[in-house]
């Protein structure tokens, strides 16, 4: 995401490569042996799948939303589009849900919807208030990260709530992972576009939140990170987001633990090296290293120079070499055709099958 504009473990076997010359990556190698042996020591429930040091002991789900729900659309970040507006809230009550939207959704304040108190104002409320079954995000753009610090999780410890959006709420899901242990949904926002968002779009929203079956999200051909792939099969809670999100929270609250977990990412109208420097930066501070496997979400309008690398050979020289199953393809981001998938949930990837699987984000009432 362009910033320009405004403990579960994988088991031995599972995490090597079904390939001979990808099997023998240099993690692999040299994980073999005093690594592998404290990697068997850190089994786990499902109920338990985030204890990474310093991060929730336990994963907490909000009720699955039911017609009748009442349900707040905030803008944390910009300010969306009237028309758009109207067609995302159409949607949500298509579903049975009362929607409402919160007192700032369509304030302005430079590139910003409202200031810093008025959309943190409206955040927290909707976080807090009892009567509120879900929230969604309006937009993202770019505002979150000057308000998660303050916001307020207390409500959300004693009875959690369904909590959508996608790119720069990457920073608000890493918050209230960290702070809640809130599983959250990576998914389109009421800001709603058919054409980049159809009915295979809504559809995987209202299943996420709406249903307790687990998500599948299976490889398409058609993605930039499609050719993007180490065969293998790994375990673990499911983390991440905006890879720019990602990068700059490093060090901050809102930062999740990713040890043993599958991180995920995706990004927009990032050059090549641009990614390139920010997976760098995770395998520096060393969050690639600890990590039980990836999977890669859409990675759109990603140009390079002529004779530069493209974005997925990028991809391949920064993560091959990890020893982790890593798959590529997913329609999660903000490409066209964006599906919906739990954050914080026990999710498994079957690299050889192309499927990211998930257990339910919500539980039942």
């Amino acid at each position: 995401m362009s910033m320009r504009g405004p403990p579960v473990r994988a088991s031995g076997t599972d995490r090597t490569s079904t390939s001979g010359a990808l099997a023998l990556s240099r993690r692999h190698v040299l994980g073999v042996g005093v690594g592998a042996a404290g990697a068997a020591v850190l089994a786990g429930t499902a109920e338990a799948a985030s204890a990474a040091p310093g991060g929730p002991k336990r994963a907490l789900r909000a009720p699955v939303l039911v017609p009748g729900d009442r349900v707040r659309v905030v803008s944390p970040g910009g300010t969306p589009n009237p028309d758009n507006m109207a067609r995302g809230v159409e949607i949500l009550r298509s579903w049975g849900l009362e929607v409402e939207l919160g007192t700032h959704v369509f304030a302005r304040y430079g590139y910003l919807a409202g200031t810093d108190a008025q959309r943190l104002a409206d955040l927290n409320a909707a976080l807090n208030d009892p009567g509120v079954r879900g929230v969604f995000a309006a937009r993202g753009g770019y505002g979150t990260q000057r308000i998660v610090d303050r916001i307020s999780v207390a409500g959300l410890r004693r009875d959690p709530r369904v909590v959508v959006g996608f790119s720069d709420i990457t920073s608000i899901h890493g918050r209230l992972w960290r702070e809640a242990g809130l599983v959250t949904f990576y998914g389109p926002m009421v800001n709603w576009s058919d054409s980049r968002t159809g009915p295979e779009s809504a559809e995987s929203l209202r299943r996420a939140v709406m249903t307790t079956a687990p998500v599948t999200i299976a490889r398409d051909p058609a993605e930039t990170a499609a050719p993007v792939l180490v065969p293998g099969r790994a375990t673990g809670p499911l983390l991440g987001g905006c890879l720019t999100l990602i990068s700059t929270s490093l060090g901050a609250a809102d930062a999740p633990k990713f040890d043993n977990t599958i991180l995920f990412f995706e990004d927009v109208d990032e050059a090549p090296y641009s990614i390139d420097r920010m997976l760098t930066e995770l395998r520096r501070v060393g969050v690639l290293s600890r990590v039980a496997g990836v999977v890669i979400g859409q990675i759109t309008n990603s140009v390079g120079g002529p004779n530069e690398w493209d974005a997925a050979a990028v991809l391949k020289d920064r993560l091959y070499d990890l020893g982790v199953p890593v798959l590529g393809g997913l329609r999660l981001g903000h490409g066209n055709g964006q599906l919906t998938v739990p954050l914080g949930s026990r999710a498994t990837i079957d690299a050889v099958a192309g499927t990211l699987t998930v257990e339910p984000g919500v539980r039942p009432r």
